[in-house]
């Protein structure tokens, strides 16, 4: 079955994305490539954003597509923790789906 995250999308469209530097590209820990600086913002000297999840509304600007209906993340691979630990089946996403008029997944069983 594949992810219900790739016609959905409306997490990119609702949080703000905020993590170390040392998961920006080139960074010591940073997994793959690391995510690209010029699509983030600093904050601090140990926080970076990623570009458009502070705007309102929010937007991340690696993502592609129509929110609900086909989405797809430019930088999957290199993505932030924040993303790569987001879960479906957390309240966060129900009110994520929420905010863009999209029922609520279906529960795994």
């Amino acid at each position: 079955m594949s992810s219900p995250c790739i016609t959905c999308g409306a997490c990119c469209a609702a949080f703000r994305v905020d993590f170390h530097p040392v998961e920006l590209a080139g960074g010591v820990f940073a997994w793959g490539a690391g995510v690209p600086r010029e699509m983030t913002v600093p904050v601090t000297a140990r926080l970076v954003r990623m570009a458009g999840t502070d705007a309102s509304p929010p937007r991340c600007v690696a993502l592609e597509g129509v929110v609900g209906e086909a989405v797809a993340c430019r930088i999957y691979g290199e993505r932030p923790s924040p993303c790569r630990e987001f879960d479906v089946e957390h309240a966060a996403c129900a009110r994520a789906r929420r905010q863009h008029g999209l029922p609520p997944l279906p529960e795994r069983g």
